[in-house]
């Protein structure tokens, strides 16, 4: 009988905490190659059924390819999903050990499912999609200080202004780059982007934070970006459904396209129309577009075509 056993790890910058149940091991070793390769040789010795850390920012990423080049699956999780399993399970305590045991019973209850990891390029997009955002968090606190700013502060402010406002650009111009240097990427870049409505921003978002698009069925993909509706029922109350959770940096340019597609894309104007008229909200309407644009998008990405097929038999 073959025993499945599951590892979860806490990465922290220097440390990395590892629990494997059933078995009950517990061990910490370095975060660094050395400590990789001690901890390869730990789990070659109990071959895992699957490997569970929580999505750090970052930090988990050389670890779980160092992990997943020796073949080993790799689940990188929502950290708030297991607070949510620990807090469940009554465990209130929290210390990196103890995280790496809720990590790994979290694999064991829950089976979350082990994806490939980002190649070099998708990184290098996503870097840059990152850089980006916050250089745009950067330009919106600007704009907001020069509003209330002092005569004599206010030509600096416009110095950084026009700084940020040029560097965007050059971003711009290096995802149009990074996104047009692969022929896989340009092929499937070049199909979103044949949709009214959706340009570069989101085609590179969509190439970087969302590889599984083309490969779900479109409930499946609704939920992974955050805009498929949840039931909030109790007995005989039937509360109102609502979205949330998926990926917000995708979700967030998704939102932009869908009211550039409302305006100019005939099939997401009419039926952002027909919902206006039936009587809902903005909000909703609005979200039920952006639904119906990643469901068209998931579509023309696993058939790889382009959209006046899509126009044509919608």
């Amino acid at each position: 009988m073959v025993v499945e056993r599951f590892v979860g790890i806490d990465v922290s910058t220097e440390t990395l905490d590892v629990a494997v149940v059933p078995d009950g091991l517990t061990m910490t070793v370095m975060n660094n190659e050395k400590g990789h390769e001690e901890l390869i040789k730990e789990l070659r010795s109990v071959p895992p059924t699957l490997v569970v850390m929580e999505a750090t920012g970052g930090l988990e990423a050389p670890v779980a390819a160092c992990l997943a080049e020796d073949g080993i699956g790799v689940a990188i999780v929502n950290p708030r999903q297991v607070r949510d399993f620990a807090k469940a399970a009554g465990r209130l305590a929290k210390t990196d050990r103890i995280d790496a045991v809720v990590l790994a019973e979290y694999g064991l209850k829950m089976r979350p499912e082990a994806r490939p990891l980002a190649d070099e390029q998708s990184k290098s997009l996503s870097a840059l999609l990152r850089r980006r955002q916050q250089l745009m968090k950067m330009l919106v606190a600007e704009r907001n200080r020069m509003t209330r700013a002092h005569s004599d502060v206010k030509p600096r402010l416009q110095v950084h202004i026009d700084w940020l406002r040029e560097e965007i650009r050059d971003l711009d111009k290096d995802l149009r780059r990074e996104v047009r240097s692969s022929p896989m990427w340009h092929d499937k870049g070049d199909i979103l982007e044949s949709v009214p409505g959706v340009g570069p921003l989101l085609t590179a978002t969509l190439l970087a934070d969302m590889p599984e698009l083309g490969t779900l069925n479109r409930k499946e993909i609704a939920a992974l970006v955050g805009v498929a509706p949840l039931n909030r029922d109790s007995g005989h109350r039937r509360g109102r459904r609502s979205c949330w959770g998926g990926r917000a940096g995708v979700r967030r340019m998704l939102y932009m396209a869908t009211l550039s597609a409302t305006r100019h894309n005939p099939v997401i104007r009419s039926f952002y129309n027909r919902l206006l008229e039936a009587g809902k909200p903005f909000k909703v309407a609005q979200t039920a577009c952006m639904r119906k644009l990643i469901t068209i998008l998931n579509a023309m990405a696993r058939d790889m075509q382009p959209w006046h097929h899509v126009e044509a038999t919608s």
